[in-house]
């Protein structure tokens, strides 16, 4: 287990219903945007996604949202940006509920199928892209469930951006029970003021899992990455390292895998 503290300043298959535009994330990257729907399960229906596809990309990432917030969210959005600037594609979805405009997640057998969906659909839509899969607090774990019950083909490794290790006041780690049987190496991008994920908690989680499991710590941050000013960083500053943080484990990931640098 690697632990670290931060302080930092093509475009794929259209298949399914798509809307697509091209524009820059930044003075020198260029940039896919698809909007498309594919089926979460049979039950659920179709569900929407966006594609962010920088022309230079080397990884993809399928990004799910947290509870209470969507795939257009403004954490996922900035995090998808920056990662199109480091070279890294996005597959963002909204699990079914979300798409309703319901506050209630599904249960969790759909949730989980909808995770597998996404990683094929995904998996067409980048094509030779190195793949990973995660995401905001239960989009991560949602992940990992979905990978402890059988391996996500072709992702070579998870990201939980706030791993949601209890509820809030609540401590405890049986959420975090399944992590054993996930195969494929693991980041934890994670604040000390996270009211989901004690530390002193999460610690002798991640130390269990061994070398294949990664910490990062975001200084000041929370479970939704917010700092005080105090702190002498910005939101933006801690976007950027989840970012670049992110992106270079996609690249050491990559590259022990005998594949192309993202």
């Amino acid at each position: 287990m690697a632990v670290a503290r931060g302080f930092c300043r093509p475009a794929g298959d259209d298949g399914g219903r798509v809307r697509s535009t091209r524009r820059r994330v930044s003075d020198s990257v260029q940039m896919e945007r698809h909007e498309l729907r594919f089926e979460a399960t049979q039950n659920a229906g179709e569900i929407p996604a966006i594609v962010m596809h920088p022309a230079d990309a080397r990884a993809g990432l399928v990004f799910a949202h947290g509870a209470g917030a969507g795939m257009r969210h403004g954490f996922m959005e900035s995090i998808a940006a920056r990662l199109a600037a480091r070279r890294v594609a996005t597959f963002r979805y909204e699990f079914a509920y979300m798409a309703a405009g319901g506050r209630r997640p599904d249960s969790q057998p759909v949730l989980l199928a909808t995770v597998r969906s996404a990683v094929a659909r995904a998996a067409e839509v980048f094509g030779e892209l190195v793949l990973f899969a995660g995401g905001k607090s239960m989009g991560g774990r949602m992940t990992s469930l979905s990978a402890a019950a059988a391996p996500l083909e072709g992702v070579r490794g998870l990201v939980f951006f706030g791993f949601p290790l209890h509820p809030p006041g609540r401590p405890g780690t049986d959420r975090a029970d399944h992590l054993a049987d996930v195969q494929v190496p693991l980041l934890f991008l994670q604040g000390p003021r996270d009211t989901l994920a004690e530390l002193r908690l999460l610690q002798p989680v991640i130390d269990g899992l061994g070398e294949r499991a990664t910490l990062l710590i975001e200084d000041g941050a929370d479970h939704g990455f917010h700092v005080l000013k105090k702190s002498g960083r910005t939101d933006a500053d801690v976007l950027d390292s989840l970012a670049d943080r992110s992106a270079s484990w996609f690249a050491g990931v990559a590259a022990r895998a005998g594949r192309s640098d993202p």
